[in-house]
């Protein structure tokens, strides 16, 4: 079964990954890249390049944002030194979430929980097969350089952490847990210094972390206290760079004050769970359920506090609200969703495993718990094969073949609308490179993939995408004709 739903895995990324063959520069990447395009033209040094991008990570420091990793790697998009490697996006932001996704999902369930590692396995194999059908903004997560890059792979970044800070506790090695203590701290750095989101996140979960180290093993205290330190300090000179005060002058939006918004963060969690439950992930939770009791029921784990746990993981998801209600007042950034998306799944499964735990180890005979762990246990194979069969009839069979991304990227390969745009996209480029057009003009995309879901140019020449575009090829004007 296992094999099973990793060949499945497999084969629903295929379709996303091939797309990626189409995939072109956009939006953003065009402002943060700027620099490091025009050095790489003018020296063709990687070198040159890479400290090209640190002094432009330098500047955005002091005048505009304090995210200094995501900065330093938004400068170095690939496409800055060969335009056509676009196809590669795809492959880091799957490769990297999935990962350590795998990794730390896995770790959760065997280490915390007490799990058998191939059923974890093929848990969590289901679970990014379903979170990747049913992502919430696919173009943001998967293809578009720049807003990956600091969302997902800063998250992705995070998860490895949190694994090796977690191996360092359970680990009965003294070497490997200083090993996985100092990549930890390594580690902890790069997420201090990226998206906000995440690093609220990742001192949360190191101060929960730590406590629990204080109460449980007082020997691994300092296995947490070396990546708590060097996050936070990571993550208190994100926050505090000049140029965060600088760009709050500039920029009009306004948020709520910080008790509202961490009030409303409750409440708009509970909202956005509601809407990533759909009937998909609900016939995948469902068939997992037999394999989560059989392996809770057989685990040594005492599974004491269900209540404080889920608490924990609905406190955890509502702060990753937090930071864009505070700073623009609002929710719903797609780019954002996306990382909030995985953890509220991480956390759905994990909870549920913990439930069933505490109610296969007590003693609850003629009670309703009782009554659905005989159900579980007799239907046991029976139930998880007819949930998946029930999953691929809805994921096959849904009359919009573009609900779910496997099937829109298909589809958008097979009637020719992914070919059709790239040709179109590198059209549009011979253009851009070309020194003696300088009053660009261009006519619309006639066919685009519908997970290529970003803004194109505009008919406004003003427009700030159109003059990213003009200042990236060093154009009088780029325009698209009405």
């Amino acid at each position: 079964m296992t094999v099973c739903a990793a060949a499945l895995l497999i084969v629903s990324l295929i379709p996303l990954l091939w797309l990626g063959r189409y995939n072109v520069m956009c939006i953003d990447d065009y402002d943060y890249g700027r620099q490091v395009h025009d050095t790489w033209l003018a020296t063709g040094s990687y070198l040159e390049s890479v400290q090209t991008a640190w002094r432009q990570n330098m500047e955005f420091y002091q005048n505009w944002q304090g995210t200094y990793v995501s900065c330093f790697l938004m400068a170095l998009c690939p496409m800055n030194f060969h335009y056509e490697i676009a196809w590669i996006v795809p492959v880091i932001m799957i490769g990297m979430f999935a990962a350590s996704t795998f990794v730390l999902g896995r770790h959760i369930l065997t280490k915390w929980l007490g799990a058998d590692r191939k059923a974890s396995s093929f848990i969590m194999l289901l679970l990014l097969f379903m979170f990747y059908q049913i992502l919430e903004a696919p173009f943001e997560g998967i293809y578009w350089y720049n807003g990956s890059t600091h969302y997902i792979l800063m998250q992705s970044v995070w998860f490895f952490t949190l694994a090796a800070v977690s191996g360092a506790l359970w680990t009965k090695s003294r070497k490997l847990a200083v090993l996985y203590s100092v990549v930890a701290a390594a580690l902890a750095v790069v997420v201090g210094g990226g998206n906000l989101i995440t690093g609220l996140q990742a001192e949360i979960l190191m101060v929960f972390l730590l406590l629990y180290a204080m109460v449980k093993n007082r020997s691994k205290i300092w296995a947490v206290c070396l990546p708590l330190v060097t996050g936070s300090i990571g993550f208190l000179c994100n926050t505090m760079a000049p140029g965060n005060l600088v760009r709050s002058t500039l920029d009009p939006s306004t948020g709520y004050s910080a008790v509202w918004s961490v009030i409303l963060s409750f409440y708009y969690a509970l909202t956005f769970m509601i809407r990533w439950t759909p009937a998909f992930a609900i016939l995948t939770w469902l068939a997992v359920l037999p394999v989560l009791w059989n392996m809770m029921k057989t685990s040594e784990k005492t599974f004491s506090h269900p209540i404080w746990v889920t608490a924990g993981i609905y406190c955890v998801i509502s702060a990753m609200f937090t930071p864009t209600l505070y700073a623009v007042g609002m929710v719903g950034l797609a780019r954002v969703d996306n990382i909030i998306q995985m953890v509220y799944y991480l956390g759905l499964f994990a909870g549920t495993a913990y439930w069933l735990g505490y109610f296969s180890h007590r003693k609850s005979e003629g009670t309703a718990a009782e009554a659905f762990g005989s159900f579980l246990e007799r239907t046991g194979n029976k139930m998880t094969l007819a949930g998946l069969f029930l999953v691929l009839v809805v994921w096959v069979f849904t009359a919009d073949k573009n609900t779910y991304t496997s099937f829109s990227a298909a589809r958008s390969l097979v009637n020719g609308d992914a070919q059709t745009f790239y040709e179109e996209a590198m059209e549009r480029h011979e253009i851009y490179v070309n020194e003696d057009i300088v009053d660009v003009e261009l006519d619309p995309y006639s066919a685009k993939p519908a997970l290529f879901s970003f803004d194109d140019l505009s008919t406004d020449r003003g427009n700030w995408l159109n003059l990213a575009v003009m200042q990236y090829y060093h154009k009088a004007y780029v325009e698209l004709r009405d």
